[in-house]
């Protein structure tokens, strides 16, 4: 109460009886009053409401789940829902008024259903499922991202969305979502005894007469449907349904009922904290600071706090490393057919000429030919180095979902780039490439530090870069939402494109990734013994943290030097790796060789494929190989998902 009273004199002119009179019945009269009663007061309902429904459908995720560290962000339902209603706005922009939440609701469950499909029902409890969802999100934020550049005019107005704000302008959305909020209360009434009965295990509330599907089913869907009419009016709000719950936990909340209670409380606080927080920074700015940065800025540092505290040990894996198998057939054929194939997709991207719609073949004039090799340089070695560093963090990590991108180096670079940008107003296109690199290894010194404290294992480590890289894009939404010129460009360097690599640049990222990838070569006996286990390598001889710095340092120059120049391009870091495991290449020498080959072939193909398939028109390198590396790892991990 006092909370929501304070909240409510954060740049009032009202006096407290005045507003206590409009409580109670007075009219609303001037400009104050009005403003106070019809955009704070429905304000303040909304952040509680919203809040609440957050809270607990965290908790809900978790205790069905058993995992600590999921939420609507990790699941990948949130970057759903948005997919959802970009694709609403683009291709039906009449259906928007009434069918926002439905859309939503369905971009959301798609989502969760390919993450569920992925990781297996037997994984709910592991890093895995985390790591899968985190890949929906890459997947579907590159669609998103693409839909966005390829119909700005459809997608404009929908940027708030992105960033969260909770911003009112009468009751009419309050009055329209708090009926909804009625589920929330039936959750609260009555899943407190069935998930008491769950924490048992699904064999033993089975057993006891709890079906346990049609429990998973009702909770997932109604917690999907309050997920999708909460981001239908505010738009993204994270962290909220995977701090509270956590929050709660360490507060002392025990029981699955009090758990939900808590944590419903809980989201509700912080929301209201955090509007209140971005109340106070509107009167400080003439921009609007939405609620969805200021609900990072809180809930990032809590998150970190409750990993390092606690909850990283619940999910430290330290099992050897398993790679995906496949038929052994890694020999000289294998390499020599991986070189052709590098080759190829050279061929293609230096004399593919298209004129007046036709399609040719013929060497680059010599306007085209300056133009045409830095991208060819670039798609080459930039794909080779995101191999070799996701070769290197997969089998560090332990597990073979793991990305470079997952540990915020990446969003490190375009953070950089932004700050920069605003502050010595200095457009994206027109920053060096330092500038990102610095943003990189930032991120990876912050990593590193907070690593320390729990001797840099794998799962707390990747836990801790997941936080960094959800409030590193939260802050990146906030500029989206300006509307400015420099938002397409963001959005150009987020889809990841190699047209505004220079000759120069291209040079330098040649020599770059191949000092990079040398090291790595010459450091493979460290990277073979820490994969088999930390124990192993200590035996042996090697310096178990100090090894592992230096390999995590080679994999975070590697993504730093690529995100710099061309952007980031996740899922050739992913899917390439996995490709040469299948080709049977399962020593670390081989597989690192392989993945280098098979990852210059993946991006320089898909930099062809996005020049020439919606031509005039183009797709960003970046975009095409999330979308073709993620369809595919989605079928990979469906067929191997009881390996990983």
């Amino acid at each position: 109460m006092s909370l929501a009273l304070l909240y409510l004199q954060i740049d009032s002119a009202l006096t407290l009886s005045a507003q206590l009179g409009i409580l109670f019945g007075k009219d609303a009269v001037g400009f104050d009053e009005i403003d106070w009663a019809y955009s704070r007061l429905p304000r303040l309902a909304m952040a509680l409401l919203v809040g609440s429904v957050m809270g607990c459908i965290g908790s809900v995720i978790q205790q069905l789940t058993r995992n600590p560290l999921l939420s609507p962000v990790t699941l990948g339902t949130s970057s759903g829902a948005w997919l959802g209603l970009i694709l609403l706005a683009v291709f039906w922009p009449q259906g928007q008024t009434e069918y926002q939440a439905i859309a939503a609701m369905l971009g959301s469950a798609f989502a969760l259903g390919f993450v569920l499909l992925i990781s297996g029902l037997r994984n709910l409890t592991g890093l895995s499922l985390i790591l899968s969802g985190m890949a929906i999100n890459l997947l579907f934020g590159a669609i998103t991202t693409a839909l966005i550049l390829l119909n700005d005019q459809y997608a404009r107005n929908l940027f708030i969305w992105g960033a969260g704000d909770l911003s009112q302008n009468g009751w009419e959305k309050v009055h329209w979502f708090w009926p909804h909020c009625l589920i929330a209360l039936g959750i609260l009434a009555f899943a407190g005894k069935p998930l008491t009965l769950l924490r048992l295990g699904q064999a033993a509330a089975s057993a006891r007469g709890l079906n346990v599907v049609l429990l998973f089913f009702i909770l997932i869907m109604s917690g999907l449907w309050l997920l999708s009419t909460a981001i239908t009016m505010v738009g993204i709000i994270g962290f909220i349904g995977l701090v509270a719950p956590n929050a709660a936990r360490f507060l002392g909340a025990r029981t699955a009922s009090s758990e939900l209670l808590v944590s419903t409380l809980l989201g509700a606080g912080i929301l209201l904290s955090a509007d209140g927080i971005a109340l106070f920074a509107n009167t400080m700015t003439f921009d609007i600071v939405p609620t969805g940065l200021t609900t990072a800025l809180i809930g990032a540092p809590l998150l970190i706090f409750l990993i390092r505290q606690r909850v990283g040990a619940t999910l430290h894996e330290n099992a050897p490393f398993k790679l995906f198998q496949g038929a052994n057939i890694f020999t000289y054929k294998t390499i020599i057919l991986a070189v052709c194939a590098v080759l190829t997709v050279s061929i293609l991207g230096i004399f593919t000429h298209i004129e007046n719609h036709l399609y040719g073949f013929h060497w680059p004039t010599e306007f085209a030919w300056p133009l045409r090799w830095p991208r060819l340089i670039a798609s080459l070695f930039s794909g080779a180095g995101m191999a070799v560093a996701g070769v290197i963090l997969q089998r560090l990590i332990h597990n073979p979902l793991a990305s470079p991108d997952l540990l915020g180096l990446s969003a490190g670079a375009i953070l950089a780039l932004i700050t920069v940008s605003l502050f010595f107003g200095i457009r994206i296109s027109e920053l060096g490439p330092l500038v990102a690199f610095i943003g990189s290894m930032s991120t990876l010194g912050v990593l590193l530090i907070l690593g320390k404290r729990f001797q840099f294992a794998p799962a707390a480590l990747i836990l801790t870069g997941v936080a960094l890289t959800a409030l590193i894009e939260t802050l990146i939404q906030g500029v989206l939402m300006t509307g400015t010129d420099d938002v397409y460009d963001i959005l150009r360097w987020l889809s990841g494109s190699t047209y505004r690599v220079t000759q120069s640049q291209a040079i330098i990222l040649m020599i770059g990734v191949s000092v990079f990838i040398l090291i790595a070569f010459g450091l493979q006996r460290w990277l073979t013994l820490l994969s088999i286990s930390r124990i192993t390598a200590s035996a042996r001889g090697v310096s178990v943290q100090k090894s592992f710095i230096l390999l995590l340092i080679i994999s975070a120059g590697l993504c730093a030097l690529i995100t710099a120049l061309v952007g980031p391009i996740a899922f050739v870091s992913i899917v390439a790796p996995h490709l040469a495991s299948l080709l049977g290449a399962q020593k670390v020498t081989s597989q690192l060789f392989l993945s280098m080959l098979l990852g210059a072939t993946l991006l320089q193909f898909s930099d062809w494929l996005g020049q020439v398939i919606i031509y005039p028109n183009q797709l960003a390198a970046g975009t095409v190989v999330a979308i073709i590396g993620g369809s595919y790892f989605i079928v990979l991990l469906l067929k191997n998902r009881n390996t990983v």
